[in-house]
Formats: structure tokens, sequence, C-alpha cells
């Protein structure tokens, strides 16, 4: 599977952006697509994921609330979209993607064998 993200960029606190992840090579049936974010100095931290199969979702508490996370079955695409952002939200935003996952996995960023490329996301107070 290849995974290209994109819609990263500058944006003030408070604004919004989507980020997108195409996703190519199979069919996503199966798979879990997640967001992970990855700070200077830090580790890689989970965002949020959505399982193909009926669109479960889940998120890290530091984002429940603001951030939506979407798929579009016809364009094997899954969407991002962030608000009332925060400059804690500086990050690379990383698409990743696996299969036949259990639940307890989603979360961990090392159970994901599929990444893309990451997209800068930086947030000015």
């Amino acid at each position: 599977v290849q995974l290209v993200e994109s819609g990263g960029g500058l944006v003030q606190a408070g604004g919004s952006l989507r980020l997108s992840c195409a996703a190519s090579g199979r069919t996503l049936r199966n798979s879990v697509m997640g967001w992970f974010r990855q700070a200077p100095g830090k580790e890689r931290e989970f965002v949020a994921a959505i399982k193909w199969n009926g669109g479960h979702t889940f998120y890290a508490d530091s984002v429940k609330g603001r951030f939506t996370i979407s798929r579009d079955n016809a364009r094997n695409t899954v969407f991002l979209q962030m608000n009332s952002l925060k400059p804690e939200d500086t990050a690379v935003y990383y698409c990743a993607a696996d299969f036949n996952m259990i639940q307890s996995s989603i979360r961990t960023a090392r159970m994901y064998h599929y990444w893309g490329q990451g997209t800068l996301v930086t947030v000015s107070s």
C-alpha cells in the first residue's frame, strides 16, 4: 500500500486544516487507517483512526471534539479535519495503514506496516 498525505501548512491558532491521505496498491477492505503526529524531540503519537469496514472511529483525548477522521471509499482516501487548532498541534502528521488489526493495537504506531511521508502542520500563536 502506498500512502500520500497532503493538506498541511501554516495556520493561526483557532484555525482549521484538512489533511488527506490517498491510498493505492491494494483494496482497503479490512484495513485500519490511522493518523499519527510527531513534534520535534517527541515520540510519534496517535491522533485518530478509522476502520475501513464500518467506519468506526478512534481519537486521542487531546484531539477529541476538535478533529474528525473520515473516509471516501470511492477515492480510497482518508481525511483528517482539524478545527480549533492549537500551537501544541504543531507536528509532522503521518498517515498509516494496516490490515486485520486487533482493536488494542490501533493506537500503537509500531503496529502499522504502511506509512506515508508526512505533512507538516504549523500552528502559530
